[in-house]
Formats: structure tokens, sequence, C-alpha cells
């Protein structure tokens, strides 16, 4: 959806200093912009759930960073997820790439089609749903909303292959 040196831009503008991810074939493509962006350190994790409390540390040391992982990390990732955002209320934000919604035949009984949105639902989170192309000037706006108003938030962003 978005083009590399577009994400790297956009994440640029609204002063992101860390990606903290896990990258899927889709979000990876951001990869090689991500490692040259002067003003965004790149840090990969092992598992999903290491994201969140890596993100967290650097938060509460001052800088600004995002949670970048698949869905299926979102599904690993709940009760760290959970202690981080809910238990410790910390304004951590995550953009969560949506596996196979653009292209359900890409992995055809795909699960993850079934339980994406129903997990977001349950932890209550402020989250917008990038569909398509026009959408993609919401995140930075959802974004600077859940910075202004200092709570966590998740871009959930369409993908079309596994």
């Amino acid at each position: 959806m978005f083009a590399p040196e577009e994400f790297v831009s956009t994440l640029t503008e609204l002063g992101i200093t860390h990606v903290v991810w896990i990258p899927d074939t889709t979000l990876g493509q951001w990869d090689a912009a991500l490692r040259v962006a002067p003003e965004i350190e790149l840090v990969q994790v092992c598992r999903e759930g290491e994201a969140w409390a890596l993100a967290a540390g650097l938060y509460l040391g001052g800088a600004k960073p995002i949670v970048v992982i698949q869905c299926t990390g979102l599904f690993e990732s709940g009760d760290s997820l959970r202690n981080i955002l809910h238990d410790y209320r910390l304004p951590i934000y995550g953009l969560i790439g949506y596996r196979s919604f653009l292209n359900a035949a890409s992995l055809p009984g795909d699960t993850c089609l079934k339980f994406t949105e129903p997990v977001l639902d349950a932890w209550a989170l402020d989250t917008v749903f990038l569909k398509d192309e026009s959408m993609k000037p919401q995140f930075a706006e959802h974004y600077r909303k859940c910075t202004e108003q200092q709570i966590p938030g998740i871009c959930l962003m369409a993908e079309g292959a596994a």
C-alpha cells in the first residue's frame, strides 16, 4: 500500500524514531528504505511479543517507537500487548498487516480473515483500518490523534498476499 520511500517519509514526518518489527512479505518491502533512513532506527525482534516490550522500553527512554507486525504476530503477542497497552497504559502505536484481506485466494481458508478484526475489537484499542490506497492519509491522522490523546492505537493495513 505504501511505497517504501513514502512510508519512511511519513514516519519521519511523524517523528517516529524506531520501527520495531518482524517484516512479512508485504511489510518487508520497506526494509531497505528503513535501513538507510537517517532519522529512524530499525529494530528486528525474534517474536512479536518482544516487539511490544522493546517498544515500551524505548518509549520510557524518550523515543517514539512504532510496532510493525502482521496479524499473525498480533495473535502471538497478545499477552505482551495487554501488559504494555492496558496494564501499563503506555501509548504505543502499532501498524498491523492484515494478511490475505485483499486477496483471500492467496491462502484459501486463511483464518486471519475470521479472527483479526474480532481480536482487535477484544483488545479495545483505538483502530483505523486502511482497506485501500485512498485511505493512506488516515494512518498519519490517526497516529497524531493517538499521540495527542496519549493513548495506544492500531493501524490495520490490508495486505494482498501471505
